[in-house]
């Protein structure tokens, strides 16, 4: 066949796929066309990640087929997905946080030299130049623990580039990026596409899509619901056509009436497993009845003050008091007796234990409390109506998930899981950390409405969020963090997102 006359690069018919009694995907067709940006988009759990599993070879489908460049093909793992030019960036990244960047994106695929010894000089070389022709520039021989999300994510684009991938499936892309950092890889999408490459991205974030793609494909509960030209449609269409009705993108609050402070930082000093300070002396408040938001480019302490926080990190110097007792350097479980709790910011290392079902899950906190345990004995029958009315109440799917391991669950569905545990454990204040990264705009609408709700209820929330619209929607006082230190403190109704990211860069007002 000639491939010059080939329109699609992907078509998938009639795929559906079943795992024991939940329907993932029923009949859905997907056609990419060559050298495009596609979106897929739908609700957590609506099937999209299924999909391009199937596409990479990671899922058999139970029904349909698959045509790749033209040609009907039968893809049983990732390595033929890889052998026909295809490469997939995963919402998690699938890195070797001990080895070196070269050595992560060469895993497999290694250049030797005569006697067979790996020519690590020619890898370094050849990862160095796909850096600078597509904006992907890393340090090659830099460990992989010691960079950054983004860079991270910029190792695995590269891993498959290197692998000679002309069509890229991103999952969740921007997920864990910052918005300079959003705005870097769009750019570096635009150019892969002027190169010819394919590239199917998975995303909740309905701006990103008008602002990269051409084509939209949208999925519900399993389920083709259209396939759209991206600049005929708004945000909200693409919103309804989701989840299935009207959504407001803009959450609904009254003013805040705060009350007594009842959270309090004095002077913080944290330092890294490295002995480099992380957090510099920093001093905050939040009351009863608000919500304070931290913003910042991530990297500048908000991951280790909350482990500060909540006992996970010890504090160099400085004081934390909540309710007017100290707990600074406290264990976790004399931090919840305190009253805080947590959504953090890394669901699968510090929010789940992924091996143990939903169920398990929602009461980690909470297993030695009636009702859920007696006399030492743990009472199953109330921990599993429990999470029923938990799945039932926050939306977790599949509505089936309670006896299901949450590793086995949508990244977004996780995030809920976290979110139904940490509330209904009726905190005096809950600490926010990027609690709605992954999620579709449904869920993003519910756990937005489920903050302002703890402050109405006069509740302290701590949002911690690399997302300036999420910061402007729901803060009543904005703290930004740079280097480790609070820079400013604002008010959202009187300051603009601009502004708040020339403090995130550590600019100022001088001239």
């Amino acid at each position: 066949m000639n491939q010059s006359n080939v329109k699609f690069a992907v078509e998938m018919r009639g795929i559906s796929k079943f795992f024991a009694n939940t329907r993932a995907l029923c009949n859905v067709d997907l056609n990419v066309r060559k050298g495009s940006i596609h979106a897929l988009l739908g609700e957590n759990g609506a099937g999209k990640s299924t999909l391009m599993k199937i596409l990479y070879g990671l899922h058999d489908p139970d029904t349909g087929y698959i045509k790749v460049n033209g040609i009907e093909q039968k893809i049983r793992n990732p390595k033929e997905a890889i052998k026909l030019g295809i490469g997939m960036v995963h919402q998690h990244f699938m890195l070797v946080e001990n080895f070196t960047i070269t050595e992560n994106i060469i895993l497999g695929n290694e250049i030797t030299g005569s006697m067979g010894i790996l020519d690590v000089k020619e890898a370094n070389q050849r990862i160095r130049e796909l850096g600078e022709t597509y904006g992907l520039e890393v340090d090659p021989s830099a460990k992989v623990q010691d960079v950054s999300v983004a860079t991270q994510q910029r190792v695995e684009i590269l891993k498959a580039l290197y692998r000679g991938a002309d069509i890229l499936i991103l999952d969740e892309p921007t997920a864990v990026l910052t918005p300079q950092e959003i705005d870097k890889l769009i750019h570096t999408l635009h150019r892969l596409q002027e190169d010819g490459m394919t590239i199917i991205i998975i995303t909740h974030k309905l701006r990103e899509i008008k602002e990269v793609a051409k084509y939209c494909t949208i999925i519900r509960r399993g389920e083709l619901i259209d396939t759209v030209l991206v600049d005929k449609v708004s945000q909200n269409d693409l919103a309804s056509m989701m989840v299935g009705h009207e959504v407001n993108l803009n959450t609904e609050k009254c003013e805040a009436t705060p009350g007594e402070v009842v959270f309090e930082i004095n002077n913080l000093s944290v330092v890294d497993n490295r002995g480099v300070e992380k957090v510099k002396n920093l001093s905050l408040q939040v009351n009863k009845g608000e919500i304070v938001a931290i913003a910042g480019v991530d990297g500048n302490g908000q991951t280790e003050l909350v482990e500060a926080i909540t006992g996970l990190t010890k504090a160099r110097s400085g004081k934390i008091t909540m309710n007017g007792k100290e707990i600074t350097n406290q264990e976790t479980a004399e931090i919840h007796k305190a009253g805080i709790y947590t959504i953090h910011e890394d669901r699968q290392k510090r929010g789940l234990v992924l091996d143990f079902n939903v169920a398990e899950n929602l009461i980690l906190e909470a297993s030695e409390k009636d009702p859920f345990s007696k006399k030492g004995i743990l009472q199953w029958k109330n921990i599993n109506g429990h999470a029923e009315e938990m799945v039932g109440k926050y939306d977790i799917r599949p509505s089936d998930s309670a006896q299901l391991k949450a590793g086995g669950l949508s990244g977004g569905n996780q995030q809920k899981v976290i979110i139904a545990r940490e509330v209904e454990a009726n905190p005096d204040l809950l600490i926010a950390c990027q609690p709605t990264r992954g999620l579709d705009v449904g869920a993003i609408e519910f756990v937005r409405n489920t903050l302002v709700k703890q402050r109405d209820a006069g509740k302290a929330v701590l949002l911690v969020s690399l997302e300036l619209d999420e910061v402007f929607d729901l803060a009543d006082r904005i703290k930004v963090i740079y280097d480790g230190a609070i820079v400013a403190d604002l008010d959202p109704t009187c300051t603009s997102e601009q502004e708040v990211g020339l403090f995130m860069a550590g600019g100022s007002h001088e001239k």
